[in-house]
């Protein structure tokens, strides 16, 4: 009986084996391996994504093109770098000069003289061959200053369409004077002073919910001899 008891006891002393049978994510679950190789795969588009609406800031670099640096050149005035509303704040200001439009459905790349028969397709190479010629920072969007310039109005989006919610009429006109401000500081002479008041007039002064005045009230400069009223 002894006997019996002490060939039971080193029995159940012996060491077990995994079965054969178990499944091997079984076998590697907890591992370093196991937890990298079940780890999903970094999306590299993830980390190239611009939080920055090209459309919208084509749309106020237009704006700014032609309700703008038109009378700011009439006055000979240089913007400096500092005011959100320079050239060099756009981050595809250089792809936008580096596109060049051919013919009908001919784009061409500048960069590498690829061509393109629609001009969304040259915008798409753009993102995916040139996107290290993008400066990326937050403070390059354009898109960013559409409320202050006015772009819904020259996109002809739902928003302009929409019911006029004061609160963003307000925030969209401190932001529209505060680029006046920045832009063309009053005392800088005679020719700041003036394209301030002209700022204020030409975008501040129709974010309002009376609809009076319309935006761009003192009209667009085609030429050096033309003006045109909205």
């Amino acid at each position: 009986m002894v006997a019996l008891l002490v060939i039971s006891l080193l029995f159940s002393l012996r060491p077990q084996r995994v079965s054969s049978t178990l499944p091997l994510q079984s076998l590697n679950q907890g591992s370093k391996d196991s937890a990298t190789e079940s780890a999903p795969k970094q999306d590299w588009n993830d980390a190239r994504e611009v939080h920055c609406s090209r459309d919208r800031s084509r749309a106020a670099w237009k704006i700014i093109e032609e309700y703008l640096m038109p009378f700011v050149d009439k006055k000979k005035h240089k913007i400096c770098t500092e005011c959100r509303l320079h050239p060099d704040n756009d981050m595809f200001r250089d792809q936008e000069q580096h596109k060049t439009h051919l013919d009908f459905n001919d784009w061409k790349c500048g960069y590498c003289r690829k061509r393109s028969y629609e001009e969304k397709y040259l915008y798409q190479h753009f993102d995916n061959r040139h996107y290290d010629l993008l400066n990326v920072s937050r403070s390059k969007c354009m898109a960013d200053l559409c409320g202050a310039l006015h772009c819904d109005h020259v996109m002809d989006s739902v928003s302009q369409k929409s019911k006029c919610n004061p609160a963003a009429a307000a925030r969209n006109k401190d932001m529209s004077e505060a680029l006046a401000d920045s832009c063309f500081p009053i005392n800088e002479g005679a020719s700041a002073s003036h394209l301030h008041e002209f700022f204020l007039h030409q975008f501040c002064d129709a974010h309002t919910c009376s609809r009076k005045p319309k935006p761009f009230s003192r009209g667009r400069q085609r030429n050096a001899n033309e003006t045109t009223k909205c």
